[in-house]
């Protein structure tokens, strides 16, 4: 098992860890800053710095999984291409420390954040989503048309607010007797543990509230400038809304 460091502190940018494994799919380590592919967030990338002065490029971040394809609790750390003399040297019980690429996740969480705020722009249920360090976009399971400009102004108004974002948790019967808080219909919240993890955005004035396992800003005010860039019709049923840095 690999413990999750980054479910409860979005902020940390690295930390030291031991070596469980090395092998074809990637590095687990015991405990990690490096968020794994999940909930439409792109997987981690950055490095782990190694005894000498050493650095292994990461470029991807996975969850493990056993040869039936069933999660085991570790987070794969997916090496680069061209470092097989440095993986080489690599060994279970090695000492590194894992050091995120910090602009590109910020770039995530924001991201990641202002996707909460389109779902109280857009009260419908999501049927998509990707997050990238680039873009990202929700699906919204819906036939109206939805104004470029006015939710570009709604997440505006929604960034300048201010508004708090809090982690937070719930039981799995708390969920069940509030369906209604899961907004997507294509990811569920993970369940097994006896608790839910939530990310709630607003303090007295509530802007979104719903399970959710990825990596936030603080307060709306550090999202900064983004933009709606595109919306498409990708069915009759769906609306898909494109954002990007301004």
């Amino acid at each position: 098992m690999t413990e999750e460091l980054f479910r409860d502190d979005g902020y940390l940018r690295e930390c030291e860890a031991g070596v469980l494994s090395v092998g074809e799919h990637g590095i687990v380590l015991d405990r990690t800053v490096f968020y794994p592919l999940g909930g439409g967030q792109a997987g981690d990338a950055g490095v782990l710095a190694l005894a000498g002065g050493r650095t292994l490029a990461i470029a991807d971040t996975r969850k493990a999984k056993d040869e039936q394809g069933q999660p085991t609790g570790g987070i794969w750390h997916v090496p680069a291409p061209g470092q097989d003399g440095l993986l080489a040297q690599l060994k279970p019980g090695d000492r590194v420390v894992a050091r995120i690429d910090w602009d590109r996740r910020h770039r995530l969480m924001r991201f990641h954040t202002t996707t909460h705020l389109l779902c109280h722009l857009v009260p419908q249920l999501v049927n998509g989503c990707s997050i990238t360090p680039d873009y990202a976009r929700l699906d919204f399971n819906m036939t109206e048309p939805l104004d470029k400009e006015q939710l570009t102004a709604g997440i505006a108004r929604l960034v300048a607010a201010a508004h708090p974002v809090a982690i937070g948790s719930i039981t799995d019967e708390e969920l069940d007797a509030n369906p209604a808080l899961v907004k997507s219909m294509s990811v569920q919240p993970p369940r097994g543990t006896g608790r839910i993890r939530t990310i709630r955005v607003g303090g007295a004035e509530l802007v979104d509230y719903q399970p959710c396992g990825g990596t936030h800003v603080a307060s709306t005010a550090e999202i900064g400038a983004v933009v709606v860039t595109k919306i498409e019709k990708k069915s009759a049923s769906t609306r898909r809304v494109v954002l990007g840095m301004a």
